[in-house]
């Protein structure tokens, strides 16, 4: 018995992955299957459109901040009753941590997973020397398997069978379809990329036209065939076999100013024994009565700061919710709301939690962006002296403390080693998006922590 997944890959960024894995994942939903989405890397906004589209919590993939055991079992996990998985590639198919490897790439996904490769080509114009391109990626690393192309582009259908012919004869493998150039089905980015589709309202205007263009550019029968693969087998490494009574609760902030979470990250908190409860700041709710534990995840918080900062009540229970010892972790947007004031790029400037001291300011440009491997400080209580794990970070803001502040992690980038966030008593926050299945014991951690509030409390 065989298995239907397919990794979406690119040439290069901006090549129209995503547009290509929307346009296919509602196709395929239009069909009435179930469809299973996935992200390469450590991109949070790609899996909201995924998530809209399909029904389905997308997840990421990342053989660099994950073990490859740890990796394969949440795409097993994440595929279980779907009919099919579609995984979106991350930059060009071997762009990784490092240029000299497929170390934290595309490609080392699609080996991990087994799974079969769609390349997308930006075809215009060109017409043979897209089959250049196909080759040279073919060759790179022959232990992948690009099974088709996808020509994405082109200028018109004659343009299309010229791109089909060159690639068809040179590559051996079947180009299944293609786009022209039009820009309403192009998505809009903005400062931290793809527009999320939380803040979009309905989307299913966009769903529908591309499902209607892919239905008649896309052959989908081929795609399922060439999806076909043998069942992976797996060994669960993460999650305990029975999942732990719920002992603690944990309020997690989730709307549009604050989504970027790792499901799986969710998923442990509840595994091993916390119920989470979520709440909007943005719609005035305050952290919920009863709970053990504050989540306050990345987000937007720049482009809602007003309306955060006017919601006194708000911020007054997380401030009191911190003050009284609730173990909590604040997570880029997260952190920024703590800090006491918040300067956006046209220099209004907006109070906010006030529990760490300084300010962050809003820049036109990217200030940070890339893998972390962080180790505590004292006296980070999720991360014992010593111990790391890993995330990312990728913010377009800076922070300027108020004079010394005890910091929460080293961080060690590409740029060197650093002192990042801020930690003290029972509060750790900083830029750096950790991902739990990095290392599960900060999750035990702070619900043993939890648990000694509930206890004292």
């Amino acid at each position: 018995m065989s298995e239907r997944r397919i990794v979406i890959a690119g040439t290069g960024s901006g090549v129209g992955k995503t547009t290509v894995t929307i346009g296919l994942m509602a196709a395929l939903r239009r069909r009435g299957l179930l469809v299973q989405g996935f992200k390469c890397g450590p991109d949070y906004i790609d899996p909201t459109y995924h998530t809209a589209v399909t029904g389905r919590p997308s997840r990421n993939l990342d053989s660099w901040m994950l073990p490859h055991p740890v990796v394969r079992e949440i795409f097993a996990r994440g595929s279980a009753g779907a009919d099919i998985s579609l995984i979106e590639g991350v930059m060009g198919f071997y762009d990784g941590k490092e240029a000299t490897s497929d170390i934290g790439s595309t490609a080392e996904i699609s080996l991990l997973t087994q799974s079969p490769v769609l390349l997308v080509v930006n075809c215009q114009s060109i017409a043979r020397s897209a089959a250049a391109i196909v080759k040279g990626f073919q060759l790179l690393n022959p232990k992948v398997r690009i099974a088709a192309v996808f020509a994405n582009k082109v200028g018109s259908q004659g343009h299309y069978r010229l791109v089909k012919q060159a690639v068809e004869q040179e590559c051996g493998v079947p180009l299944i379809g293609y786009l022209e150039r039009e820009e309403q089905l192009e998505i809009p980015e903005r400062h931290l990329g793809l527009v999320p589709s939380i803040e979009r309202g309905d989307m299913q205007p966009l769903f529908d036209r591309l499902a209607d263009r892919f239905a008649q550019t896309v052959d989908l029968d081929r795609l399922l065939a060439v999806a076909q693969a043998e069942p992976l087998r797996v060994e669960p490494v993460l999650f305990p076999a029975e999942p732990a009574a719920k002992r603690v609760k944990i309020a997690v902030a989730k709307d549009a100013a604050f989504h970027f979470y790792y499901p799986e990250n969710l998923e442990l908190l509840e595994a091993y024994g916390a119920e989470c409860l979520f709440f909007s700041p943005l719609a005035g709710e305050t952290v919920p009565a009863g709970v053990h534990g504050l989540y306050l995840g990345g987000g937007f918080p720049e482009e809602f700061a007003a309306q955060l900062s006017g919601n006194r009540a708000v911020s007054e229970s997380v401030r009191r919710a911190i003050h009284r010892g609730l173990p909590t972790l604040a997570e880029c947007g997260g952190f920024m709301y703590l800090c006491e004031e918040l300067e956006t790029t046209d220099g209004q400037r907006y109070p906010l939690v006030g529990v760490i001291p300084g300010r962050i300011t809003m820049q036109r440009r990217l200030a940070a962006l890339g893998y972390r491997e962080v180790t505590g400080i004292r006296p980070n209580f999720l991360l014992g002296e010593g111990e790391s794990a890993k995330g990312h970070e990728f913010h377009y803001s800076t922070y300027a403390p108020s004079g010394d502040i005890p910091h929460a992690y080293e961080t060690k980038g590409l740029r060197g080693v650093k002192r990042e966030g801020f930690a003290r008593g029972n509060l750790v926050a900083g830029y750096t998006h950790l991902h739990f299945a990095s290392n599960p014991a900060v999750v035990k951690r702070w619900i043993e922590r939890c648990r000694e509030v509930a206890q004292d409390g």
